[in-house]
């Protein structure tokens, strides 16, 4: 196997819907300008919540990608 480098970096996902979509949108989201993402780890969960408002669902994730150097 090649050794290979990985970069983590956090996002927060959110989503009316449940926690599930939440992670779905950051994980789309990051695909959109990140290359070769790897794994997307599920750090923190909670709900938004704000009177007479739908819940907002968050998802704290920390997604890898491999490094490709530069600066």
């Amino acid at each position: 196997m090649a050794e290979n480098v990985y970069k983590v970096i956090a996002l927060v996902g959110t989503s009316n819907e449940s926690w599930e979509k939440a992670a779905a949108v950051a994980i789309e989201r990051a695909s959109q300008t990140l290359r070769d993402l790897r794994v997307a780890r599920i750090v923190e969960q909670d709900v938004h919540i704000e009177s007479g408002k739908p819940l907002t669902y968050r998802v704290k994730v920390e997604l890898s990608f491999k490094y490709e150097g530069g600066s």
